[in-house]
């Protein structure tokens, strides 16, 4: 069924009982959490679209995760939690001396880069789908592991850059 969208171009369509989707984003595959995780576009259980790309540099995995169309994920609580999953990520970097920062941005996309061979992809793809979910303990969990293995992990405050580097 399709809905006009104020503010940005239409039409969306319904689908499955998530917010609703531009009409490329139709066809894609809802990924449920406890698949295989393997690179491709997907539509996320919290109604998002999840990109999974195979390493352009061989030591990193993006991840791109849009909201697009849906503020129930962009409050400051899920925020909070997807820097919280950005920070595990890069405390593994800084621990096999990376020289970039996260590579996140708070908003509708949000940019994350996991070393090969420090997280697990499926696992950090979980959590991301879990914070969409309401729950932080996944999140919470790794970047606690992340913090007894390289130790604390610097705070938002401590001069967030967008893009990494």
């Amino acid at each position: 069924m399709a809905i006009e969208h104020n503010g940005i171009a239409g039409p969306y369509f319904e689908y499955d009982g998530l917010p609703a989707l531009h009409p490329v984003d139709k066809d894609l595959p809802l990924i449920h959490p406890y698949a295989p995780v393997t690179p491709g576009r997907y539509v996320t259980p919290g109604g998002g679209r999840l990109t999974i790309r195979p390493p352009e540099k061989p030591a990193h995995i993006r991840i791109t995760l849009d909201h697009l169309g849906c503020p129930a994920q962009l409050t400051d609580e899920k925020n909070a939690a997807f820097k919280r999953l950005a920070l595990a990520a890069e405390g593994h970097c800084v621990h096999a001396g990376c020289r970039h920062h996260a590579a996140y941005a708070d908003g509708v996309l949000r940019i994350f880069e996991v070393r090969t061979g420090s997280i697990a992809l499926a696992e950090f793809v979980r959590a991301a789908l879990a914070v969409e979910l309401g729950d932080f303990t996944p999140t919470d969990r790794l970047l606690q592991e992340t913090e007894a293995l390289a130790g604390p992990v610097r705070q938002a405050s401590e001069g967030d850059r967008a893009n990494g580097g």
